[in-house]
């Protein structure tokens, strides 16, 4: 066993084989220090993939995360370089009380070398990436074949989350099945995520009839803790839908269920506001019109003489909470052809990652993104 270890690298982004690396030093030291270092000329900050590291290894005893900005340029060949990498890195551990390294854990080629320079012990760690054939590069070319590999936390943030909402019978299920269907193609592991307050609803109702075979649905009594299950399944239910593809379309969120709660029961019920206040990063969200949309009433549905209350909501409540939204009005078309025009844009910033001049790149060998 190592006392100290050091594992060092841009986790840009953090991935499987990164886990593996960090894993492999912790089995072997009491202590490991994972530096995670970036520069301003890179599209995703330290800070986060510190914070998704941190979060990956939070149960892993002895390990510790430290980001630090590291715009010094890379030549492997310049001692003066060298000397100016190593001193961040020795900074970087020392403002963590770390003052000294017995092994520096790596499974690039300068690790040696690395671990010569803080007078420390080298463990060379799949080099080949046989164990998990993937590489920065691999998941900087192509996010979408790499996701897999990302690991859990970054996975959450980095997904492109497009959120559908409006009022009853205002297209919001049409217009998200179209998306879907169309982004599919792209991304095959896009998942279906359906609005879980109409399947509660259901259930709900057939758990009443059960007692009350005659009811309707207007027999039905409401809760807050109704709405806090409804708004916590739908986290659940986007959340996995992140963690299976870079891309997120959503037929409502827990946001949009505490409108339904207040549409139910009033103002000062808050039953699914818990929910609603830990929601990740949105990118957009599609208000589908109501006007120039005809009611269907499917046996289901209460709101028509509301629905121009409810998309003001949605209009007002976005934006107090400063999200990025568009009313999608016209027909099925017009609405798909606005929603794509947008969601091609920022899916293109998304998956674009920025690197300097020096940034190397390894590409494994049978390995295509």
């Amino acid at each position: 066993m190592f006392k100290n270890a050091m594992v060092i690298g841009k986790f840009y982004p953090p991935h499987a084989g990164h886990a593996h690396l960090i894993n492999t030093a912790a089995a072997q030291s009491d202590n490991v220090s994972v530096l995670v270092l970036g520069n301003r000329f890179e599209s995703i900050t330290v800070a986060d993939r510190a914070k998704w590291l941190a979060a990956e290894f939070a149960d892993t005893a002895g390990v510790q995360v430290i980001g630090m900005r590291n715009d010094c340029p890379e030549d492997y060949h310049s001692e003066e370089i060298w000397k100016a990498q190593a001193e961040l890195m020795r900074l970087a551990l020392k403002s963590r009380g770390v003052t000294a390294v017995d092994a520096v854990f790596s499974s690039e080629e300068y690790g040696a070398r690395l671990a010569a320079a803080f007078g420390a012990g080298h463990v060379l760690v799949d080099q080949s990436r046989t164990t998990y054939p993937v590489s920065g590069t691999l998941c900087r070319d192509d996010l979408g074949a790499a996701w897999p590999y990302i690991i859990g936390p970054a996975r959450q943030e980095l997904a492109t989350r497009i959120i559908v909402v409006g009022a009853e019978s205002s297209g919001t299920t049409t217009l998200t099945t179209g998306l879907t269907g169309r982004y599919r193609t792209r991304f095959p592991r896009l998942a279906d995520v359906p609005e879980y307050g109409r399947e509660y609803t259901y259930k709900k109702f057939e758990a009443l009839q059960r007692g009350k075979p005659d009811a309707r649905l207007g027999d039905m009594v409401w809760t807050e803790q109704d709405f806090g299950r409804i708004g916590a399944r739908q986290n659940a239910m986007e959340n996995a839908a992140a963690d299976a593809c870079p891309l997120v379309i959503a037929d409502t969120d827990s946001l949009a269920t505490t409108l339904w709660e207040r549409f139910y029961l009033g103002e000062r019920s808050y039953g699914s506001f818990h929910a609603a206040g830990n929601l990740p990063q949105r990118d957009l969200y599609l208000i589908t019109d109501h006007d120039g949309v005809d009611f269907e009433d499917d046996g289901w549905r209460e709101g028509e003489h509301r629905r121009a209350d409810m998309t003001e909501w949605f209009k007002e409540t976005l934006t107090d909470e400063g999200h990025s939204w568009i009313l999608v009005s016209g027909d099925h078309e017009r609405r798909m052809a606005t929603a794509v025009e947008i969601i091609d844009l920022i899916l293109a910033r998304r998956s674009e990652f920025t690197s300097p001049p020096w940034a190397t790149r390894t590409v494994l060998e049978g390995v295509t993104a």
